[in-house]
């Protein structure tokens, strides 16, 4: 390898069926296993040009461009992106809150009792909007030419709870409003994949595709694949690492994969990151998990002195490597770093996409004239409403309880949305992450902060294996409660 690690008996394995056959390759590389330089190993040992290199984020973009420099390395999104600029001639403009900005103009038109019950349900239209781009479902109203992969009735399965009526109304409304949008040049990202693989395009045609991440794919996005794809297609993921259904991610994506392409499965099990304690820690989910390097450190702990949390660090990239604190749930994340701060510690808290929810939802349930007492029981009230449509608990859950901390730290609403405004502008050296964000990242100290929370399903079994191995060399499993504030 380039930089000096010897590569595994694995990863010969892998490197040897790429170059020598001409079968499609699965790698099921578990976590910190070297997927990327296998990948890269894997490039030069097919020698076919030209060669597609699909990731999802901008930093592994980046980094594999310096790693393949020969090879065309893409975001998923930033192919589409091309992909439907091209299509229909026009220079395309992202804005994130395009959606948004539409039901929010949709809900200004409206009167009485429909237009208070689409302000109650804002998030949840919003949500139904950005998972019918990820599932493939179109209004059926026109467009006949445009490939239809979800019926309704799919879309809503996938949902915290069954849009009313009148929500349902203004889904399909804001979906085929965002469609026109997309044609004149407006998008978002989810449009990125959602009109090129849906919609069509004028799509390039690669010898081989190199496909990262593969668990994480969503249906919009194998279409996008399916038509990049000209001969061979090699995906590097880990099936216990799904954990992003709730955002439109394809069930069982590397399953249905292999069978797709009719790609041959090779291991990629020993783990670079993780020392030997780390892994044996991970093996009640994947009992083949092996370790490159002995040593580590895992341990339950009974209390914690936040001040014995060490200070994280920066690497070479800038980026964050030295402690996290992990939480299935935001609301717990919130109050830790709060009490944190009263401490003068140097916390970052990611999680910049639910603020802008908690202060809407604030500014909704609460008054300007509430006391902290008659906000907090607006808010268990606005709580117990939602249980009663939701199918995910413990989302109303978590969102109420993040409310209710905000509430509980100012005295008035606009002092809880001032604290809900400021949290995620801290950028310290601890960071304070769920378990969802924190996934392709690694820090050298890893506290799982309130590991109860996730229970039984297999979403959150994965979510746990993915919360042990961000651990570096020491992995800590401690209750909120037990914290010694």
């Amino acid at each position: 390898m380039k930089d000096g690690i010897k590569p595994t008996e694995e990863q010969h394995n892998i490197v040897g069926q790429i170059k020598n056959t001409g079968k499609n390759i699965f790698v099921r590389a578990y976590a910190g296993t070297g997927k990327t330089k296998t990948l890269e190993m894997a490039y030069e040992a097919a020698n076919e040009r030209p060669t597609l290199y699909l990731v999802f984020s901008k930093s592994d973009q980046l980094a594999a461009e310096e790693r393949l420099p020969f090879c065309e390395v893409r975001t998923v999104n930033g192919m589409g992106h091309r992909i439907f600029a091209s299509s229909i001639g026009k220079k395309l403009v992202v804005d994130s809150f395009k959606c948004g900005n539409i039901l929010s103009q949709y809900i200004r038109g409206m009167k009485g009792k429909d237009k208070d019950e689409a302000n109650s349900s804002y998030w949840e239209i919003l949500a139904a909007v950005a998972m019918a781009k990820h599932i493939g479902y179109i209004p059926n109203r026109g467009y006949e030419h445009a490939k239809r992969l979800a019926t309704r009735e799919q879309l809503f399965d996938r949902l915290d709870e069954v849009p009313s009526e009148i929500a349902t109304k203004i889904i399909d409304d804001v979906l085929f409003t965002s469609i026109q949008a997309a044609y004149e040049g407006a998008i978002d990202f989810d449009d990125q994949i959602y009109m090129p693989s849906l919609f069509g395009g004028s799509f390039p045609r690669f010898p081989l595709v190199l496909v990262d991440e593969w668990q994480d794919l969503s249906p919009t996005n194998i279409a996008l694949l399916e038509r990049l794809c000209k001969d061979r297609v090699c995906g590097v993921g880990d099936r216990w690492q799904s954990i992003y259904y709730f955002r439109g991610a394809e069930t069982a994506a590397v399953d249905k994969g292999i069978a797709r392409f009719g790609m041959e499965e090779m291991p990629l099990s020993a783990s670079f990151r993780c020392p030997r304690v780390i892994v044996e820690a991970a093996r009640w989910r994947v009992p083949d998990f092996k370790w490159i390097n002995d040593g580590g450190h895992y341990e339950k702990l009974s209390q914690l002195d936040p001040d014995k949390i060490p200070e994280g660090r920066y690497d070479d990239n800038k980026q964050q490597v030295g402690t996290a604190i992990i939480c299935r749930n935001n609301a717990p994340l919130f109050r830790v770093a709060y009490s944190l701060l009263a401490r003068k510690r140097s916390v970052q808290v990611a999680g910049s996409d639910i603020g802008p929810k908690i202060v809407r939802l604030l500014k909704k349930i609460g008054s300007d004239t509430d006391t902290q007492a008659q906000l907090l029981l607006k808010i268990d009230a606005w709580r117990d409403e939602k249980l009663q449509k939701s199918r995910a608990p413990a989302n109303i859950h978590d969102t109420a309880e993040c409310l209710k901390t905000f509430a509980s730290w100012g005295n008035s609403l606009s002092q809880a949305i001032g604290y809900a405004e400021s949290i995620f502008k801290f950028q310290g050296t601890i960071t304070l992450t769920t378990g969802h964000k924190a996934k392709g990242k690694e820090w050298d100290v890893v506290y799982h902060l309130d590991p109860f929370l996730l229970n039984k399903e297999e979403q959150d079994l994965n979510l746990r294996y993915v919360i042990t191995t961000r651990a570096k060399r020491e992995l800590y499993e401690i209750k909120s409660e037990e914290i010694q504030w």
